[in-house]
């Protein structure tokens, strides 16, 4: 009996991971239907009601309205809402709880203009708080994290071509205090945040773009990057990275977005050194975006390429050694940022595409198991 219970157990695993991934797409399923600079969008649940809505940042290098959109709790993203009075030059959002009452607020990230904090009031209602961070810095992206360990959120912002900083918050949503990291001169693009060598301590991973060196910076405990290690071949023009244990062997591997070179992992050694990799995806298309996820239930992360002026692409991973290509769609547009999460509660990770002069799309995920 039970040999039989195992032997079905198998075949039923064997079937699940032989099934297609499919993603679905119609008119439908949109951002509204404005056709804006949107360079990135943030995702948690606004108002509060269990579903996910998103936040939209639009504008770039020049000022464009930033927008929320309100999920209906079946994916469906039925009201929307202007976020703020005023339109800015938005790079980038993300959103946490900054002032420790229970909701999610809004940090907004712009382009020769102060970067600013929104408080959400509970309902999903928005009230411009403190700006952060240089006041006509050049910032690409932020990233939220407890970096300094105590117990509130805070921000770090990535300045192509000035310094990058750590903004420190006093807990309730105020960040005077201010870090720089990596090289001044730096193109940085992105950055992640992990403890890539274990010692309980968060790590910056940077991103640089205009062919210049990646880097790992190791943190001493004491909010000091000064260990640099680099990856890649030194010449790169990463747009955006990722941080996983893609292959499973304790270590934390960096996955790479590059522009018009292929995609690479490198991954992580007892040794902290980045030399061996695998190439996930061979083209020289102009990636300017990656997100991860477990998208065919199957235990292991996947990949997803966000590509400017050619089709996005999902990766599908085999057991982190061999990578299967699907395309997401015919359509070439240019996507900054592409984000997965799971849209209409159904247990699996949907697609949402940030395009810049098109309209924003989300794919929902369509893979269905299939038992003997």
């Amino acid at each position: 009996m039970k040999n039989g219970v195992i032997i079905f157990f198998l075949s039923c695993l064997m079937s699940i991971q032989s099934q297609t991934l499919e993603f679905f797409n119609n008119g439908r399923l949109i951002l509204g239907t404005h056709k804006e600079r949107t360079a990135s969008m943030g995702i948690g649940d606004i108002d509060g009601d269990g579903d996910v809505d998103i936040l939209v940042a639009n504008g770039r290098h020049w000022p464009g309205q930033n927008r929320i959109f309100i999920n209906n709790g079946r994916g469906i993203f039925t009201v929307s809402r202007e976020l703020g009075n005023e339109q800015e030059t938005s790079y980038s959002t993300e959103l946490a709880d900054f002032d420790g009452d229970g909701d999610l607020d809004i940090a907004v990230g712009n382009d020769m203009a102060p970067n600013y904090i929104f408080i959400n009031d509970g309902n999903g209602n928005f009230t411009k708080g403190s700006s952060f961070g240089e006041k006509y810095g050049h910032t690409r992206n932020i990233v939220i994290a407890d970096i300094d360990k105590d117990g509130d959120k805070d921000i770090l912002i990535t300045n192509r071509g000035s310094a990058n900083e750590i903004c420190l918050n006093d807990g309730n949503g105020i960040f005077s205090k201010i870090i720089d990291f990596g090289n001044k001169k730096d193109s940085t693009i992105d950055v992640e945040i992990a403890d890539m060598n274990g010692d309980g301590h968060l790590d910056l991973i940077l991103a640089n773009r205009d062919d210049q060196p990646n880097y790992v910076y190791l943190n001493d405990g004491d909010l000091n990057f000064n260990k640099p290690i680099p990856y890649g071949t030194g010449s790169d023009i990463t747009r955006a990275i990722a941080i996983e244990d893609i292959d499973k062997d304790g270590y934390l591997d960096i996955i790479t977005a590059n522009i018009a070179e292929p995609n690479v992992i490198y991954f992580g050694s007892k040794e902290q050194t980045y030399e061996r990799k695998i190439v996930f995806d061979d083209t020289s298309d102009e990636s300017y975006s990656l997100s991860i996820g477990d998208l065919d239930l199957d235990g292991d992360t996947d990949i997803v390429i966000g590509n400017v002026g050619a089709p996005n692409n999902v990766f599908v991973n085999n057991n982190g050694k061999a990578w299967s290509k699907i395309k997401l769609s015919n359509k070439a547009f240019n996507t900054y940022d592409i984000l997965v999460h799971d849209l209409n509660n159904d247990g699996k990770l949907d697609i949402i595409e940030s395009n810049s002069d098109e309209l924003n799309l989300y794919y929902f995920n369509r893979f269905v198991p299939k038992f003997p």
